[in-house]
């Protein structure tokens, strides 16, 4: 791998590093339901994973709705998706390629961070699922400031990590997580294999869209 020219690397989770649009998907029916309300379709969902989640709940339903309603679905989404991780059955893809694409990037050089609209319980249990625990040095979550697109989470990573704008970037497949980037001022890097097109990526200002992880490390000095 080329020398890495970027000292903090932070990704989004969801669509980035695990495909876990259908089980997003089935609770977000679950949740609606339980709440007499029309189920979401999967391109619904798609659109808003990335959001914490009252905010992507609230994009889904009708804009005269009071957050109050918005805040019921996503407690009942919660306790759906509790309940389907205990089952034995339950999956949550890793994309091709993520897990050699970290190996190559977890340098003592470089450090690996994560910023979600997932809440930290649900992010741990993830890493702790797939093994990834020991790779990322900082986590950031919907648990630590206001929803993507807003930049809070990235400056705390970077301050926590004693990281400049300029030696940063971020990786995710939702224009969330490219307009997120930009206003932090981080380099902005998109995936192709998630939950937004790339058009819609560009069109949200990312500098690079890369179509595989082995791709990834390999574009980073396009970015410098």
């Amino acid at each position: 791998m080329p020398d890495q020219p970027f000292k903090l690397v932070i990704f989004d989770f969801d669509g980035t590093l695990v495909d876990s649009q259908f089980n997003i998907h089935k609770n977000m029916i679950e949740a609606f339901v339980a709440n007499d309300l029309p189920e979401p379709t999967l391109e619904d969902v798609r659109r808003i994973v990335g959001l914490k989640l009252e905010y992507a709940v609230a994009e889904m339903l009708p804009k005269d709705t009071d957050w109050e309603l918005a805040c019921k679905v996503s407690d009942s989404y919660r306790e759906s998706f509790v309940k389907a991780r205990q089952k034995p059955c339950f999956e949550e893809p890793v994309f091709t390629g993520v897990r050699e694409m970290l190996l190559r990037l977890d340098q003592p050089e470089t450090l690996l961070a994560i910023a979600t609209g997932k809440n930290l319980r649900g992010l741990k249990k993830s890493l702790d699922h797939h093994g990834f625990n020991d790779h990322f040095i900082t986590l950031k979550t919907a648990d630590d400031g206001p929803s993507k697109p807003h930049p809070e989470i990235l400056y705390q990573a970077m301050a926590e990590n004693g990281v400049d704008p300029q030696d940063t970037v971020m990786i995710g497949d939702t224009t969330y997580d490219i307009e997120m980037a930009r206003a932090a001022g981080v380099s902005a890097v998109g995936v192709s294999w998630g939950y937004h097109e790339t058009r819609s990526l560009f069109d949200a200002g990312a500098h690079i869209v890369v179509n595989s992880c082995e791709e990834l490390p390999e574009r980073f000095a396009d970015l410098v």
